[in-house]
């Protein structure tokens, strides 16, 4: 499994989809066993919720620092 394929795929679905951008914020684990369509072992689980969450708040941040250069 491609760890990192995985998780691009993942901030694709979450960020086009508020129930499951949702559900991945308060449960993490379900959202991302649903979007996956298999049960992980939880160490495998943690390292994708991690890049996850690593690659929405990098992409907020980038959306956000965009934002601001047009200020200026």
């Amino acid at each position: 499994m491609d760890i990192k394929e995985k998780i691009e795929d993942l901030v694709e679905k979450i960020t086009k989809d508020d129930e499951l951008k949702e559900m991945f914020e308060k449960e993490p684990i379900k959202a991302v066993e649903k979007v996956l369509g298999v049960d992980l072992p939880d160490d495998v689980v943690e390292k994708v919720i991690d890049g996850v969450k690593a690659k929405l708040t990098a992409d907020s941040f980038s959306k956000v620092a965009g934002a601001l250069k047009k200020l200026f």
